[in-house]
Order: C-alpha cells, then sequence, then structure tokens
C-alpha cells in the first residue's frame, strides 16, 4: 500500500511543518462543521482538533486555535447547551478542547459543556468490577478504546476543577483493564473483553476478544501516557502506572516492522500476507514511546523505535493534485472480531482518526528532540 514513497515534497521537512500540512490539507477541504460525521459532537472530530490544539500550542498559529473554537460553537450554544450520546464513553473524548477553549477565551459555555459530559461518568452502565461499558449497545464490554475516550478527559477535569473523585475511578479502570486483557506471552493487550461471555469473539474463559488490534492498543498507550501528564507528582497511581507504560512500550517495539519502521494492523502477526502496515497505530505508538521516555518509565534508547516510526510515517505520507498532505492507509473505525474482521477493514486517505494521530505524533517528536532529517 506504499504510495508514492520518494515524493519530493516529504525531503527535508521538519515534524511541525508535517503536522502543519495535515491540518491545512483538513481546513482546505471542510469547514469546521463539516467534519465528518458533520454535525455531531464525537471523538473522530475529537482527536483530530485536539491534535489541531497541541499544534497551536506548539506554534503559536491562532489559526489553529480558532478552527476548533468554530466546530465548538457550532454545537454548543452561549448557555452550553448541546447534543451527544448519553451512552457511551465515545461522546466524551472530544471534550478535551473544551479546556484550552476556556482558557484562552474564557466563554462559560465550555466549562457548562465540560460539566455535562463529566456527568456521564455517573449513569454510564458499569461491569460489576465498576469497569465502564464502552457503549449501551455493548453489553458489559470493556473496550481498550474508552481508557482513551474517557478516561484523559477525567484526569483532566480532575486536575482543573478540583473533583479529586475521578483520579481513583480512573486508576481502578486502568488496573481491570490491565488485569483482564494483557496476554502474559506478548504483553499487549486484546482489543475488548466480555464479562459475559456472550458476544462471539469472546474466549469462554477469559472473556477476551482474540486479536491485538493496533488502534486500539495506540488508545490504551496514549491513555497511560496522558495519565502521567495529569497525576500530580508523589501520587502513588504513579507508581503503578509508569513501571505498566515501560512493560507496554517494550510490548511494542517487539513487533515494529523493520523494515518501514510502522505496525501492523493485527500486531503481533506481521508474517502473515494478508495483514498491512496501518498508519493511525503508528502514530500513536510513536507518541506513547516518546512520553513514555519523557516521564522516565523506559530509557532514552527507546527514542529509537519513535524516529524508526515517525520516518515510516513520512516515507508513507504523499500529496493530493491539489498539493494537499495525505495520510494514507488508515483503518476505518471497527468493532472487535477476529483476525478476518480486521484484515478485511476498509482503508481510507486523512480519515480524522489518523490525521489526528499523525499531528499528535509529529508534535512530540519535535518536542522530544529526537533526530529527524531536518531537526525540529
Amino acid at each position: 500500500m506504499v504510495e508514492n514513497p520518494n515524493d519530493s515534497r516529504t525531503e527535508g521537512k521538519r515534524p511541525l511543518q508535517y503536522a502543519m500540512e495535515a491540518c491545512d490539507a483538513l481546513i482546505d477541504r471542510y469547514a469546521p462543521q463539516e467534519l465528518p460525521p458533520a454535525g455531531r459532537w464525537h471523538y473522530h472530530q475529537g482527536i483530530f482538533l485536539h491534535g489541531m490544539l497541541q499544534l497551536w500550542k506548539a506554534t503559536g498559529d491562532e489559526r489553529y486555535l480558532r478552527y476548533p473554537k468554530a466546530y465548538a460553537d457550532h454545537l454548543i450554544d452561549e448557555a452550553g447547551n448541546f447534543l451527544f450520546a448519553r451512552d457511551e464513553l465515545d461522546a466524551i473524548m472530544a471534550g478535551l478542547i473544551l479546556f484550552p477553549l476556556e482558557d484562552e477565551f474564557g466563554e462559560r459555555r465550555y466549562r457548562i459543556a465540560a460539566d455535562k459530559l463529566r456527568g456521564l461518568f455517573r449513569t454510564l452502565n458499569r461491569t460489576t468490577e465498576g469497569a465502564f461499558w464502552h457503549k449501551d449497545k455493548y453489553p458489559y464490554q470493556m473496550w481498550l478504546d474508552g481508557l482513551y475516550m474517557g478516561g484523559v478527559f477525567a484526569m483532566q477535569y480532575a486536575r482543573r476543577y478540583g473533583d479529586e473523585a475521578l483520579i481513583p475511578m480512573v486508576l481502578e479502570w486502568e488496573k481491570t483493564m490491565r488485569r483482564r486483557m494483557t496476554d502474559g506471552r506478548t504483553g499487549l493487550l486484546y482489543h475488548a473483553w466480555d464479562e459475559k461471555r456472550a458476544a462471539p469473539w469472546a474466549n469462554p474463559e477469559t472473556g477476551c476478544s482474540p486479536e491485538f488490534w493496533g488502534r486500539s492498543l495506540g488508545w490504551y498507550g496514549m491513555a497511560l501516557a496522558d495519565f502521567l501528564d495529569w497525576l500530580p507528582e508523589g501520587h502513588p497511581g504513579r507508581d503503578e502506572l509508569k513501571p505498566a507504560l515501560g512493560r507496554f512500550v517494550d510490548a511494542l517495539i517487539r513487533y515494529q516492522d523493520g523494515a518501514s519502521g510502522l505496525w501492523y494492523q493485527v500486531v503481533d502477526k506481521g508474517d502473515r500476507p494478508d495483514n498491512w502496515l496501518e498508519t493511525s497505530c503508528s502514530s500513536l505508538f510513536v507518541y506513547t514511546i516518546v512520553k513514555a521516555v519523557r516521564h522516565g518509565c523506559v530509557g532514552e534508547d527507546r527514542l529509537e523505535a519513535a524516529w524508526r516510526g515517525y520516518r515510516g510515517l513520512t516515507e508513507r505520507v504523499r500529496y493530493d493534485e491539489r498539493g494537499r498532505l495525505v495520510v494514507p492507509d488508515i483503518c476505518v473505525g471497527t468493532s472487535a472480531g477476529d483476525y478476518a474482521h480486521y484484515v478485511a477493514r476498509p482503508v481510507s486517505d486523512n480519515d480524522l482518526h489518523g490525521v489526528g494521530a499523525f499531528v499528535l505524533a509529529c508534535v512530540e517528536i519535535s518536542r522530544s528532540g529526537v533526530r529527524t532529517a531536518d531537526p525540529a
């Protein structure tokens, strides 16, 4: 699936230049309210706009602040009213954009909207061990994705507004996930777990789904890395999260493709001819590795893997007929399933999952000081 890997326009660029081009490609294509799925408060837009806001912080370019504001203001009225799904963790993730908007513009609507999203943790269904169902339509199922979709927002909300009860809630959720879903042989985590063993994919003994899906692992790793940004120094939870993230990063690196620096759609089965290299998970893994180094979870030598992943991504991107950057080979959204399910999933170009992940990876590489073709 490699497309035009030697395009001269990718030579010698700094990571933030790639991030800007990725954002500009979608700004050129979509008005903020048209970001797909249009008119929804959704994690697809959330991950892209969260990445854009990190780029704004890194560059100071206000285009990358005004565009997320226009998206939020289209959906949230001046009284803080907005429509969002009340039965799923995915609705919470886009709330990450509310915090910098509140800081910059001071509009009360953003705090009110954040309070509404925080309220979901009081009403979302849970397993008997207290972990959140991913969605009501997936009863008793815990997915890796959910920890990022809800947990990072909860950590930030707790620190900003003094809602300290959210911190032990998130830490216990992660601990349950790690205990129930980690594979002892590989060190990777299965995509999903069904407490009732009722899903067609559920192992009758463990309740786990059968495969290690790339992007779900990326969400999990990002969640742990971001938790360490917000968990107070000296908090006992850090003593458990840091080695957990370190072990997870080392497990990921073992499955990095040696030739491309990327990772496969089904992470541990790169030897299968129908498996394929996927860019959104690769971006999320680069982000996770860099932040794990920064937090002291692994040694600086692991930056080599992040560097190879970043180079693999920049060798994979291309440009369209209008000169806009294209991030290819992005798996569309998917539920849990078996190997055949994952490898048959469609891929897309410039899907928000992948562009947001790519932007975040580029910003983190730039912050890390890791060498690039033209050092940032």
